[in-house]
């Protein structure tokens, strides 16, 4: 225990009269049957809670937030004392009829002790013991605390399940009083509970709880997090058995349990007294072993100069080193602003692979214990052999479900129905923040870019999702792949993040004007509570560091300019005109310009394209390295043919110029694909994603080079030109709006007609200027395409609109309520999404399904490596890997038979992994039927659709 911090009472000096003691006595909290054979009381329970909010304030929670919980509390010491509190009576509305008779044999303790009730009324009409608990708790308080007090803390009382309902959605005592407890004894019961709670954990009495001032609303939600996350360790019936007799409970019994269960999980928080870096230091050099960039210096630089904590928007060149100064610039964010963790977005699932290796070496350099703290937070996570490696030595979690056991849930009306955690007999290592819903909640992650945005969803637990977010760093990486509907999600989690002084780190090499207005406008809207746009100081400067951060209710904001770490170069602009699947110009390119050796990027906007080009060109490419990568490859072979990919093309002094090496790819490709390319071909996608995919191009200077291909040049595909506007390739209109590809063939079609030869762009430098041009409102187009170009801008236009209007649905906080002063109503449309339905929350467009292929033979099932299964499909922990590296996404265009015809296997039915998964089952041909139509899986083209049928 902290020093000077009261240690509480033990609650048997805590009330004098017997007869209360009795009645508290007999309430129960936990049946016996979910708490390990014996009755938990309520009491226990509350200080049990208690207990672990303890361990979360003085092992956990950062030195930024204790700060700030301590000022709003009204001084040193009495921000634990109230967080415990806070903590500890969430399940004050167990406290009534309502709750008591719920179990037949439970019920039998407090009727003996002379708490009864009508067991027909109050069984006619089910209330939430959360929302019970709120009612009691503002009945108690308002005697005693302000309303403005008062209106903050009862929330976190009625969405200590979940969600937060209005006042309106409260069940009130004189149309329900039998639900609450009729007569003196249940008000002596439920004051006496409160009271005892009160005093064990160091308070006089419930005015000396009362706060001086209230919490912003992102600090409620962090609080309302916390509350879960004590509630949940508390409810371990391992850790936390039933003690069914109120002599044998303290605060001081429940600390030795919490302790006991805190070393069990091995739960800690991240750096807990990280020193501020002086600013002479390279701190790229010490972490990294590489000489800082002065765009890198300049990042960190920004991060020691902003004034309060504040969101860093970093844009430079691909290529950069822009990570690297992400994370440097954490260390003394964090130091400064005594935050504990970091938070890395990527966004996707491959390019959080790299990186999550990048992010332990990193933590390494500051105490190797700290690496057993570093998470991977995406689906695809089992296959990444470090994160098996780090977490492999954990406690099962056999006997916690996927909400942290709170039983009540599940047998009295609360269940959001999801399936047990663990099959029976089944063990699996893991941690307790490796637990559902609970990833954020580690000191340092790499996550995919959804993670972050689930905790700006309205859905159940997203507080607790937030309070993983709350005393951290969050950096995100690629933010300008964030599309208009993905936008509202980011933009809301920065107006959350701003206010809860969170500091963010924002990275991108192709951010539209638009685009970083808005990302400053939301930061700053959180931070400061107003929604006038920032004055953002002009600038061309590229890199650059544009910083955001509040003054009371002002916005500030600066920029730092820097060098790119090398100079301009040169990049010639081709056009090949080709929309075919096939793709035979392009295929004679390739020949043609590899004919003296050379690697080559090939990026095409579709997979059934990519699978053509890449069929035309084996013939003749014996001896040669072609690969091909998108995302209809099952993850085995997609892993696997990335990591082919990354080797065969990196920077490298030693690399064969004479070898012929081709990738063709999809998307997959088009950012964080560290590969050094010495030629580009792409097809046409908008202006900032070309420039993406030129990232790859000449990537580092001391990489030999063919003659042929010692100037970098990119050839653009995927069009060709008519008498009026372009015409595109059916699949890239499909990807992208033809406004943006308009606006992108326009702006080549300038550069070849300006009659340099050979026309070029100047890269890095052109960069901003090409997406400033690409994205602005006074955008010219050649007079034949301006027809074309003005249908294609009004369907544009519209389909924001819509796809805008769809994501407010999901968004944390409508718009006319981002600036209520508490939580109360924030689940005013509760969305009950599953975790699978909540990537279709955060992501637009058609879905899709995820499968797991398996091979059937006469001799039974096997996996796509070949591993066999059992007769029903049943699988061993070893060959677990095996089976789902098979998982491969469906198109579209086949989710609806999918989810009508795909079923699991019998042998998959509770399993942890597979008990939710359709399996598509091929032939010993690598075939299957699936509405209608002849599915075929190449372990080198992935999956194909090879003939329609009638």
């Amino acid at each position: 225990m902290a020093a000077n911090i009261p240690a509480g009472h033990d609650i048997r000096d805590s009330n004098e009269n017997p007869f209360i003691r009795g009645l508290v006595g007999a309430l129960w909290g936990k049946s016996a049957k979910k708490a390990g054979g014996r009755t938990n009381l309520l009491i226990g329970h509350m200080l049990d809670t208690a207990a672990v909010a303890e361990l979360i304030w003085d092992q956990y929670l950062s030195r930024g937030l204790r700060r700030r919980f301590d000022r709003f509390a009204g001084g040193l010491g009495r921000g634990r004392r109230l967080f415990v509190w806070l903590c500890a009576i969430h399940d004050l509305g167990k406290a009534t009829p309502a709750f008591q008779h719920c179990n037949e044999v439970e019920a039998l303790r407090p009727r003996e002790a002379g708490l009864t009730w009508n067991e027909t009324r109050v069984a006619a009409k089910f209330w939430r013991h959360d929302r019970l608990g709120a009612v009691l708790l503002r009945n108690e308080l308002k005697r005693v605390w302000s309303r403005r007090q008062l209106s903050w803390v009862w929330p976190l009382v009625a969405g200590h399940h979940g969600e937060f309902p209005t006042v309106g959605n409260l069940p009130t005592p004189s149309g329900f009083g039998e639900h609450f407890g009729v007569g003196d004894g249940w008000r002596d019961a439920q004051r006496g509970l409160l009271e005892m709670v009160t005093e064990s954990v160091g308070f006089a009495n419930l005015k000396d709880v009362e706060p001086v001032e209230r919490p912003t609303r992102a600090d409620q939600l962090a609080i309302a997090g916390f509350v879960v996350m004590a509630d949940w360790i508390a409810s371990n019936s391992t850790d936390f058995p039933g003690i069914d007799e109120i002599d044998y409970i303290s605060l001081e019994v429940s600390r030795e349990r919490a302790a006991q269960a805190w070393r069990r999980w091995r739960l800690r928080g991240g750096w807990a007294n990280l020193a501020v870096p002086s600013s002479t230091i390279d701190l790229i050099g010490k972490r990294f072993n590489n000489v800082a960039r002065e765009s890198q210096f300049t990042v960190v630089e920004a991060a020691h100069q902003i004034e309060s904590p504040g969101m860093l928007l970093v844009e430079a060149p691909m290529g950069e080193g822009k990570t690297k100064a992400a994370l440097a610039a954490s260390e003394v964010l964090a130091a400064r602003f005594g935050c504990d963790g970091v938070l890395l977005a990527m966004p996707t699932q491959a390019t959080c692979t790299p990186m999550f290796e990048e992010v332990v070496n990193w933590v390494s350099t500051f105490d190797p214990e700290l690496v057993d703290e570093v998470q991977l937070l995406h689906g695809k996570r089992q296959f990444n052999q470090l994160w098996k490696e780090i977490w492999h030595n954990r406690p099962s979690e056999n006997d916690v479900d996927d909400f942290g056991s709170i039983a009540e849930d599940e047998d009295f009306g609360c269940s959001a129905g999801s399936p047990s955690s663990v099959k029976d007999g089944e063990s699996r290592p893991e941690s307790w923040f490796h637990g559902h819903k609970r990833g954020l909640l580690t000191a340092f992650g790499v996550a995919t870019i959804d993670q972050l945005l689930f905790a700006a969803t309205r859905t159940k637990h997203v507080m607790l999702r937030f309070a993983g977010l709350a005393g951290k760093v969050v950096v995100i990486d690629e933010v300008h792949a964030a599309d208009i509907y993905m936008s509202q999600f980011l933009y809301e989690i920065l107006r959350w993040l701003g206010q809860a002084r969170v500091p963010v780190v924002l990275l991108s090499a192709t951010l539209p004007q638009h685009q970083r207005q808005a990302l400053c406008d939301a930061y700053a809207e959180g931070a400061t509570g107003r929604t006038d746009s920032v004055q953002l100081p002009e600038s061309f400067a590229y890199p650059r560091v544009s910083l955001v951060w509040g003054e009371g209710n002002e916005a500030r904001t600066d920029v730092k300019a820097a060098d790119p770490w090398r100079d301009d170069f040169q990049v010639a602009v081709e056009v090949v005109e080709d929309t075919s699947d096939d793709g035979g110009p392009v295929v004679d390119r390739v020949r043609s310009d590899l004919r003296g050796g050379g690697t080559a990027l090939v990026v095409v906007n579709s997979v059934k394209r990519a699978q053509r080009i890449y069929e035309t060109l084996r013939d003749g490419f014996e001896g040669d390295t072609l690969l091909l990568l998108h995302g209809r490859l099952d993850d085995a072979d997609r892993a696997e043919r990335t990591a082919q990919s990354l080797n065969a093309a990196q920077a490298d002094p030693d690399r064969d110029p004479t070898k012929r090496q081709v990738i063709v790819a999809t998307q997959v490709a088009e950012q964080s694909f560290n590969i050094d390319a010495d030629l580009l071909i792409t097809d046409v996608a908008p202006i900032d994603l070309i420039l993406q995919r030129i990232g790859r191009l000449h990537r580092h200077p001391s990489t030999p080079r063919p003659d042929r291909l010692r100037e970098p040049r990119v050839i653009i595909t995927g069009l060709a030109w008519t008498d009026t506007a372009p015409d595109f390739h059916s699949a890239s209109e499909a990807v992208y709006s033809s406004n943006l590809l308009l606006r992108s063939a326009a702006l080549i079609a300038e550069t070849i007609a300006g009659g340099a030869v050979p026309a070029s762009w100047r890269v890095p430098s052109c960069v901003p200027q090409l997406i400033s041009d690409g994205y602005s409102d006074a955008f010219v187009f050649p007079d034949s395409w301006c027809e074309a170009a003005e249908k294609a801008e009004i369907e544009w236009e519209a389909d924001q609109e819509r796809r805008a209007e769809t994501a407010a649905y999901f968004v944390l906080s409508e718009e006319a309520k981002r600036g209520a002063p508490c939580l109360d109503g924030l689940h005013h449309k509760p969305t009950h999404a599953s975790e699978g339905e909540l990537h279709a929350a955060v992501r637009d467009g058609p879905s899709s399904v995820e499968v797991v292929m398996v091979r059937r033979s006469p001799e039974g099932y096997t996996a796509m490596n070949g591993t066999r299964l059992g007769s029903n499909g049943e699988v061993s922990n070893e060959a677990l890997d095996d089976l789902l590296g098979g998982v491969v996404r469906l198109p579209a265009k086949f989710t609806d038979e999918a989810e009508a015809q795909l079923t699991t296997l019998p042998g998959w039915e509770g399993h942890t992994w597979l008990g939710w998964s359709k399996a598509l089952v091929l032939d010993q041909n690598g075939e299957a039927d699936l509405g209608g139509h002849r599915l075929r899986y190449d372990s080198e083209l992935g999956l194909q659709e090879v003939r329609g049928r009638s």
